[in-house]
């Protein structure tokens, strides 16, 4: 089963005292520069001293100068503000294809023909829901906002050949022989769809530090209605449609910042071991840095869309030329909407519109309660991997994201989640075990947006505490220390993620 990448990756600590962080929390922010490297095992400043240093943060635009003042249901859909007239046209090109169905072939309708033969839905905004985090499946009905990432099992690499380790190294997965990399629960007259994701709980119950007793739901999948036959043995992978905004800004801060705080080999101490996901950039043909995912396995925005045409709605693309059909699924003899069914003009406007999404600004960031929450997010250590604040490159990108102070509390890098959250699934450097940071910038939102949504890589938290409390690996500590937080001080830390 998947791991849950949670939506907050907490982070452990090397020699933490409650107690202390507890007073720590109410100590005034220090002048440190967020952007500067993570102390060394070489550096006189310690891990907990270094993070309590980071300035909390000091304006409302977590996304900078594009920034919106939007928090009702349409928070994440508005274009940044500081696009140009030009540019908003691009945008609401790029918001028309996003948001209008595609038809199978062959249709009057050649612009937007050629859906499957094998597809999970007919339109990109019925994953993300007003740009948001897709909605959870409603028993009976098909799921569209949560679907099945489908490969070998890890256990399996053993026996790979060395041809096949160079198919997954560009690859980034082991297609499953006949089901691929991905569970199709819809198909064009003339073939079986794939099968149907089913999803059950088991309940686990958390007793904290106040005598609060949180139920959790820990998710058992499997495909059910299987249309190519048994699987077998089958890696399944969960994942949750996520939230669009601030993707451009994310897509232009440097890869040197970024690995400023990776630590493959824990070289600090701390427990907490950041790395690089590398990925095979389709555009460049060479290994890049992955950032875009919730395993990173993705370099860019651009590639992004196109794997999500291609897995998502069996549309083709120049930069994609093949959907997840497997020859045992004879998906050629079918009709199809051309060569290459999302033209270049067509990915250029969805692209654009999915790098300049607003991020909405931050609410009560001055609220005593916030503050207090904000700080102990950093004692707890939580601020390891959620990094909260990066600027953008001055060169190199759009005029409208570079040289922008972002806080979108995110390291963009891999993270050991531990055995509970793990999915047996790798991809590229990705182990089962390894999610990568999600950005939490306007996390306090995302049920404003979708009530039907939930929080971690497969929605299993209903809520943010529980997202905290499925927290493992690099990150078991800081769970602890949530745990064991009094009352007051669990309130003040849950006001301030909501308020991102």
């Amino acid at each position: 089963m998947p791991i849950l990448h949670h939506d907050m990756m907490l982070r452990p600590s090397l020699t933490r005292s409650l107690p202390l962080a507890i007073a720590l929390a109410c100590l005034p922010a220090q002048s440190a520069s967020a952007d500067q490297p993570k102390p060394t095992a070489d550096s006189a400043m310690t891990v907990m001293s270094y993070l309590s240093s980071l300035p909390l943060q000091d304006t409302d635009r977590s996304g900078g100068d594009g920034s919106v003042p939007k928090h009702d249901t349409n928070a994440y859909s508005l274009p940044a503000k500081n696009l140009s007239f030009d540019q908003r046209l691009s945008f609401s090109v790029g918001n028309s294809f996003f948001k209008s169905p595609w038809v199978i072939a062959p249709a009057s309708t050649t612009a937007r023909d050629g859906l499957g033969p094998l597809f999970n839905t007919n339109a990109c905004q019925n994953c993300h829901v007003k740009d948001g985090r897709g909605s959870l499946p409603v028993e009976g009905d098909p799921s569209v906002g949560l679907f099945l990432r489908l490969g070998l099992p890890d256990s399996h690499e053993d026996s790979w050949s060395d041809e096949e380790r160079e198919f997954r190294r560009i690859a980034g997965v082991m297609p499953h022989p006949v089901y691929g990399t991905q569970l199709q629960n819809a198909a064009v007259p003339g073939i079986e769809r794939e099968g149907r994701m089913q999803v059950d709980y088991e309940q686990v119950t958390v007793t904290l530090a106040d005598g609060e007793v949180i139920a959790l739901r820990k998710p058992r999948y499997s495909i059910v209605e299987p249309g190519f036959g048994d699987p077998g043995a089958i890696a399944l992978s969960p994942r949750l449609a996520p939230g669009m905004v601030g993707l451009g800004l994310l897509e232009a801060v440097s890869d040197e910042t970024l690995l400023e705080w990776a630590d493959p080999q824990d070289a600090d101490g701390d427990g907490i071991s950041g790395r690089a996901n590398t990925v095979w950039s389709l555009a460049e043909q060479r290994e890049v840095m992955g950032r875009f995912g919730w395993k990173a396995g993705q370099p860019d925005v651009r590639q992004q869309s196109a794997k999500a045409f291609a897995g998502d709605m069996g549309l083709t693309s120049n930069l994609v030329s093949s959907t997840d059909c497997t020859p045992l699924q004879k998906c050629e003899a079918l009709p199809d909407g051309g060569e290459i069914e999302v033209d270049d003009n067509v990915m250029d406007n969805v692209a654009f519109y999915s790098r300049n999404l607003a991020v909405p600004t931050r609410r009560d960031i001055d609220d005593p309660t916030v503050r207090q929450g904000e700080q102990l997010f950093r004692e707890l250590e939580c601020a390891s991997c959620h990094r909260p604040r990066l600027t953008t490159q001055s060169g190199g990108v759009a005029e409208q994201l570079a040289e922008q102070t972002i806080w979108p509390y995110s390291d963009m890098l891999l993270h050991d989640m531990g055995e509970g959250l793990a999915d047996d699934r790798r991809e590229f450097d990705a182990s089962g075990q390894e999610w990568r940071t999600p950005p939490l910038w306007g996390i306090g939102l995302a049920q404003t947006v979708n009530p039907a949504t939930g929080f971690l890589h497969d929605g299993r938290a209903r809520t943010l505490l529980e997202a905290v409390l499925w927290h493992g690996g690099e990150a078991q500590p800081s769970r602890d220390a949530v745990v064991a937080l009094p009352t007051d001080q669990r309130e003040a830390l849950l006001r301030f993620l909501e308020t991102l």
